[in-house]
């Protein structure tokens, strides 16, 4: 039954989402038409951080009959990036990697090697932010954390 409830979450949760969509569309005079929803549902049934490139391949995989165009991806990224729907990484000339800014709070930890992502949550972290932050006077709104190095991956590629 669990899995009944999860589902039945993920669509309410993705008919918000939708219905937020459809209204900062109309703000910005702009129609929405199924390739921008198709977008938005591949943000938000990814749980990877995806390049504009990667989620223009994805959408070509999928549904090869809408024509999508890349330009088409990157517009969409960043409105949907302004008015904070979707978050970004960036990876300075490499460019950007995206996910949903409706998950959950999390951090990051960046390979500098191969590009990979993990998230990670501390509470321990979580509290000592806070705890510095009053210290210095300073109410926080949000943070990003975001660490990098080189995975574990990477390191043993690099010791053959």
């Amino acid at each position: 039954m669990a899995a009944h409830t999860d589902f039945t979450q993920r669509s309410v949760e993705y008919n918000k989402l939708l219905s937020d969509f459809k209204q900062l569309l109309r703000d910005n005079g702009l129609k929405f038409t199924i390739q921008r929803e198709v977008i938005l549902e591949m943000l938000y049934n990814c749980d990877e951080h995806l390049t504009p490139e990667s989620l223009h391949h994805l959408i070509q995989d999928k549904h090869p009959e809408l024509n999508t165009g890349i330009a088409t991806v990157y517009r969409t990224l960043s409105l949907l990036e302004d008015s904070e729907m979707v978050t970004s990484l960036s990876f300075g000339a490499q460019g950007k990697k995206y996910e949903l800014g409706s998950k959950d709070h999390h951090d990051h930890i960046i390979c500098t090697k191969c590009g990979s992502i993990s998230e990670f949550m501390d509470d321990e972290i979580e509290t000592r932010q806070k705890k510095i932050a009053e210290e210095l006077g300073f109410v926080m709104q949000e943070h990003s954390m975001q660490i990098y190095g080189i995975c574990q991956s990477c390191q043993t590629k690099m010791k053959k």
